[in-house]
């Protein structure tokens, strides 16, 4: 009973919900192209988070959101959070309560819609390999920080092989030192089963997001900074499924 439960959900999700999501992510790409002057207006970003949350309606998967009483959403943060899949993105973008710029590998430029909706909302991209570039893109970020604007990064710079949580690389850690910003450590959990890098199709599964508490790092000193890079791991992992 459940194989036919899952080819059956395959089908829906190849025969309606794919469908309906193509024509709500071109819709959503052309407002904010079109309207990209005002790129840090709640009304757009709202569009653009109904967008993400359709990910979720169209497949009936249950979302459960925590922790959002640890952020002021007029106050810029660096967010930082762990990578499963691909759902990680919808799960943000749809349910975190603030206005952000994603930190996002350059390849995402060329996807139809996507990448042009990206650019016209302001995200960044990093071409990954290529240090000068990189270091461009981070004084970007750094430029648009300001007034309640924050930014997401996935600091492992790639989705998981198993699940597990990688390595988290410096950026994220950087840019919020160099602003003096607090860093926001986010958990996500289940995205990995929905739909992992190997997979097609997304599988039904809940999802979870915990926000956890900001984390001052403005007089972190330089000597310190790999010991806080595992401490901001260790707080995403210990914000799992809690």
């Amino acid at each position: 009973m459940k194989a036919i439960i899952k080819i059956l959900y395959r089908i829906y999700q190849l025969l309606i919900a794919l469908p309906l999501f193509a024509l709500i992510t071109i819709f959503t790409a052309i407002t904010t192209i079109i309207f990209q002057h005002w790129r840090n207006s709640w009304w757009l970003h709202d569009i653009q988070a109904f967008w993400s949350r359709s990910f979720y309606y169209l497949l009936f998967l249950p979302v459960r959101v925590t922790g959002l009483e640890n952020i002021d959403s007029h106050t810029s943060y660096v967010f930082v959070a762990n990578h499963q899949s691909m759902a990680d993105v919808f799960l943000i973008y749809g349910w975190l309560p603030v206005i952000f710029k994603w930190l996002m590998k350059a390849e995402l430029r060329k996807v139809p819609f996507i990448g042009s909706g990206c650019k016209a909302a302001g995200h960044i991209f990093v071409k990954r390999g290529n240090t000068a570039a990189a270091l461009q893109s981070l004084q970007e970020a750094e430029r648009v920080l300001h007034d309640g604007v924050c930014t997401v990064i996935f600091p492992e710079g790639t989705r998981s092989e198993n699940g597990q949580v990688g390595r988290f690389k410096r950026g994220a850690l950087q840019i919020a030192l160099d602003l003096k910003l607090p860093i926001v450590p986010i958990s996500l959990s289940g995205c990995y089963e929905v739909m992992n890098r190997h997979e097609v199709f997304a599988n039904y599964h809940p999802v979870h997001m915990h926000i956890g508490k900001p984390i001052d790092i403005s007089t972190l000193a330089e000597e310190n900074i790999p010991t806080a890079i595992e401490q901001l791991r260790e707080a995403v992992i210990d914000g799992m499924d809690k």
